[in-house]
């Protein structure tokens, strides 16, 4: 099967395409003039500080988001919860992160993506390092931390669409692969950095400690990045920005329904969805896999072997998708290409584990697996900014919403089907229909053409919710 088709030039229309035509941009709205001229792209050099910067961030979030979960058990034996109590607690930041998605993508497409992930990360930065004030000075714990949890996942629930916002209006198509996957990785960095230190502290100077340490030095950064990088500009929003499109509702509510008509944007969804579904299946289930298949295994080997490598392996799959596209291959066989490693030949090691019977083979399978997985951030996670960037914010919290709630739904099918089959096999055999079914509505529907806008006409449309 041929994935990559190469090319003199990127059939895709761009703006410098559409400029051929002055005279059908004369007459646009200023919100349209807007989003042209903020969509500038940086420079090289400043796209690399903009890539260390926004990996530190997204570093950051995972380590206050994961650091309840590294305190839960010291928690829950504080203030006496129940294995139901923490449970709620745990949960209650996914229904929160859940609604947030497709507001925190609009804004950013209005306002910028810098903006709102600033903000964002200051107040779940704050958040984070009041946590440990509000379970001591509240009379009911449970109360106070259940909420500061859904308040925590409505705040941080803005951090990836408006990182897709930012990324499709200031980096060129042929980086996009490298920076998406480059940030994608501090996620799995914070996991790592949050489990070993986060644990570290936690036995030497308690639970509150890993609370005021993340929450701080996430504040600091939101500071260092409005400082630095933003120059201190301000107001950082302004209700001005928010409210110039009340005239545009119904021509709005159009331009909605006809992306989601387009054949392309809804496989981008469906296998955002599918990409989602089958990784939570895995965060979730993978160290009770271990610890049900090799009892005797020592947990720090499954928990970080697969994160170690699926750092690297994230950045590989970016700098291999950016020199594909500069070489001149086709971008949309570029991206169908990274996501058939992402969901196709990582199904192939996911089977393997329904057979193997050692532990070493185990974790080299769960790590190839885990590797492989990251070469989404170059395929679909970077295609919703090859089909909008006008409002590729937006789309990408639709997709993220979708995709968490999905997420939820399979991690708890899959424990049903671990008690009533009493085999991992049924859990591993669905996760691989999951994801051969999103590979192949994505390799027969993606494209990397320019959706938004109105090719008849060569006008942009600046879809708004």
């Amino acid at each position: 099967m041929a994935i990559l088709q190469k090319h003199g030039k990127n059939s895709c229309p761009d703006l410098a395409s559409i400029k051929e035509n002055p005279s059908e941009n004369i007459g646009q709205a200023g919100s349209q003039k807007k989003w042209a001229e903020s969509s500038q792209n940086w420079t090289r050099p400043v796209a690399r500080i903009w890539t260390v910067v926004l990996l530190l961030g997204t570093c950051l979030l995972y380590c206050a988001r994961v650091a309840m979960p590294i305190c839960a058990v010291s928690m829950a034996e504080r203030f006496s919860w129940s294995k139901r109590e923490t449970g709620m607690v745990l949960g209650s930041f996914f229904w929160g992160y859940c609604f947030t998605q497709v507001l925190g993508g609009y804004v950013s497409d209005r306002v910028g993506g810098e903006k709102v992930m600033l903000l964002s990360a200051a107040a779940w930065g704050a958040m984070t390092a009041f946590t440990p004030i509000l379970a001591h000075f509240c009379s009911q714990p449970i109360v106070s931390m259940t909420v500061s949890r859904f308040l925590m996942g409505l705040l941080q629930g803005v951090h990836y669409p408006s990182l897709a916002s930012l990324c499709s209006q200031k980096v060129v198509e042929s980086e996009r692969g490298f920076l998406m996957s480059t940030v994608g990785s501090g996620s799995y960095l914070g996991t790592l950095v949050i489990g070993g230190v986060g644990s570290l502290m936690l036995d030497l100077y308690g639970w509150e400690s890993v609370f005021y340490v993340s929450g701080l030095l996430s504040v600091l950064w939101a500071y260092c990045m409005w400082k630095y990088l933003l120059k201190g500009e301000g107001p950082i929003i302004t209700l001005e920005s928010l409210g110039s499109a009340g005239t545009q509702s119904k021509l709005s509510k159009r331009n909605w329904l006809r992306l989601f008509r387009q054949p392309a944007v809804c496989a981008v969804i469906i296998t955002h969805l599918c990409t989602a579904s089958t990784f939570f299946t895995l965060l979730s289930w993978l160290p009770t896999f271990f610890k049900d298949t090799f009892p005797d295994a020592k947990g720090w080997v499954f928990n970080v072997i697969p994160w170690f490598v699926a750092i690297p392996s994230s950045l590989f799959s970016g700098c291999l998708s950016d020199h594909l596209i500069s070489q001149g291959f086709d971008t949309a066989s570029v991206r169908k290409l990274m996501q058939f490693f992402s969901m196709g030949v990582s199904s192939v090691f996911t089977l393997f584990l329904c057979g193997t019977n050692t532990f070493p083979a185990a974790v080299a399978f769960v790590s190839a697996t885990m590797g492989l997985t990251t070469f989404s951030h170059s395929g679909v996670s970077v295609n919703v900014q090859d089909l909008a960037p006008s409002c590729a914010g937006a789309l990408f919290g639709v997709m993220n919403t979708c995709g968490a709630f999905t997420g939820v739904i399979m991690v708890y099918f899959s424990g049903y089907l671990i008690e009533a089959s009493g085999s991992w096999a049924s859990v591993f055999g669905l996760i691989t229909v999951v994801n051969l079914l999103g590979l192949a509505t994505f390799l027969s529907f993606a494209e990397a053409r320019r959706v938004d806008i109105d090719l008849a006409k060569g006008r942009y449309h600046n879809i708004h919710i």
